[in-house]
Parts: C-alpha cells; sequence; structure tokens
C-alpha cells in the first residue's frame, strides 16, 4: 500500500529506578539513579580481608608441613633453622627489597610532577 504510513511508536515509560533528564536538545533521556549495592570501600576492604585469611591459612599449613630444620649459610654465618622458617624470612626479603625499589620510582616520579608545576 502506497502513502501508508506506520505510526511513531509512543515513547516508552522509564525503567524502574530512573528518572527522565531533559538536555539541551529537548530529547529526554533516563538518567540511572545510584545504585544502592554498589562496590564500596567497605566492601572492598572485607574482600581483601577475607584473602588474607585464606592467605594465612595456606602459611600456616605450609608452616605446619615444614618443620624440619635446614642447614643455612649466608655472608659468613651458618646455621639451622626450621625449613618453612628460612623460606618465609627469604620471601620477606624480596619482597622489602621489591616495596623499596617501588618506593624509590615513586618518590623520582612525584619529584618530576614538583618540578614540572614550578616551571610552568
Amino acid at each position: 500500500m502506497k502513502g501508508v504510513s506506520t505510526p511513531a511508536p509512543a515513547p516508552s515509560a522509564p525503567e524502574p529506578g530512573t528518572t527522565s533528564e531533559t538536555t539541551g536538545d529537548d530529547t529526554a533521556r533516563p538518567k540511572r539513579q545510584p545504585d544502592p549495592l554498589r562496590g564500596s570501600r567497605t566492601s572492598g576492604f572485607w574482600v581483601v580481608v577475607l584473602l588474607l585469611i585464606v592467605v594465612l591459612l595456606l602459611l600456616a599449613v605450609f608452616i605446619l608441613q615444614n618443620t624440619q630444620d635446614v642447614q643455612v649459610s649466608f655472608f659468613g654465618w651458618d646455621g639451622r633453622a626450621p625449613l618453612a622458617a628460612t623460606l618465609l624470612l627469604a620471601a620477606v626479603a624480596g619482597a622489602l627489597v621489591v616495596a623499596a625499589a617501588g618506593a624509590l620510582r615513586i618518590l623520582q616520579l612525584r619529584r618530576r610532577v614538583k618540578r614540572e608545576r614550578r616551571a610552568s
């Protein structure tokens, strides 16, 4: 059928939890209300706490299964220590080296930003 046009669809009602917002071009767009169950700092904190509990449980199992003494030599120091304690100390020392390198890099970048702010 030539010349017959179909009617334009009626504007739909906004979804529950949304409001209508008018922009400069007079078109209404639904605006979402903030989700009351969205993630927050507190929920992130609890996720971290739960992950730390799991890590501590795994660490406790590791320590309990590796109680035999081993010979340790380090820069002229010789002695015997439990295997788990030796490995944990080595891991902590490695983490401290990585943290020191990261801290130095952060300080370097902060100094550069301060210098560039003063120059401009």
